[in-house]
């Protein structure tokens, strides 16, 4: 029986060192109360989170993040277990919600267009020169990936920006499409390629997870691994 509810969501948008404490304690208390455990970490850039818990307690928690203005309307990703795939409950404040290590790279600012998995189906089947480009690292490559996608054979995600580099010049001419797990990497990556000149730039809205819940497997192939002791998840 599928009994835990599992959710992962993020949102670029600019917080003050001021409220991150007092976001962190709030967290915490009410995380504590629902009994659920996972991590969020909140940053001057944003927050990202993955929880899991009882459904109502998860909805409650998602009723609390709405009473915050800047974390209204969360986007969220939603899977199901049968056990608790977190040991315990994390709140951490970070200089970055993805570490990428360029302080230039601003997606609150400007970043890429999204497409939906239905538009990255419909692209994959009529546009032959599309090129898919995977933000994860070799660990996570080897459990699955969408057919014929760039494998940058990255060890961490900070490795990404001397990884691109090394791409074929003719790329910057050609459509590309950036995926992730939930989307958050390939957010900064896809704006990093446009400030490098790439022209045509997309990123996969919620990543994989959102494309397994749209498209199920579709051109995506293996399992999509998952940073807690599910290890991996699948489209169905």
């Amino acid at each position: 029986m599928l009994s835990t509810t599992n959710i992962a969501a993020y949102r670029f948008i600019q917080l003050s060192n001021k409220i991150l404490p007092t976001l962190q304690i709030s967290f915490k208390e009410k995380a504590k109360e629902l009994n659920l455990k996972g991590t969020v970490l909140l940053s001057v850039e944003g927050i990202n989170l993955f929880i899991a818990g009882k459904k109502n307690s998860i909805s409650s928690f998602q009723n609390f993040l709405n009473t915050f203005s800047y974390f209204q309307n969360l986007e969220f990703r939603e899977s199901f277990s049968s056990f608790q795939p977190f040991k315990k409950m994390l709140i951490k404040i970070k200089k970055e919600i993805i570490p990428f290590g360029l302080d230039n790279i601003n997606p609150i600012k400007s970043t890429a267009p999204y497409i939906t998995p239905e538009t990255l189906n419909n692209w994959l089947l009529k546009r032959t020169n599309l090129i898919l480009i995977d933000t994860r690292n070799t660990f996570e490559i080897a459990y699955g990936s969408f057919t014929n996608a760039i494998n940058l054979n990255l060890k961490r995600f900070r490795d990404f920006p001397m990884a691109v580099k090394k791409l074929p010049e003719e790329f910057k001419k050609l459509p590309i499409v950036t995926f992730c797990t939930g989307g958050i990497r390939c957010e900064k990556a896809a704006t990093y390629l446009i400030k490098l000149g790439f022209k045509e730039v997309y990123q996969l809205k919620g990543g994989v997870l959102n494309y397994f819940e749209k498209c199920g497997e579709g051109y995506f192939k293996g399992t999509c691994f998952v940073f807690d002791q599910r290890e991996y998840v699948t489209s169905s």
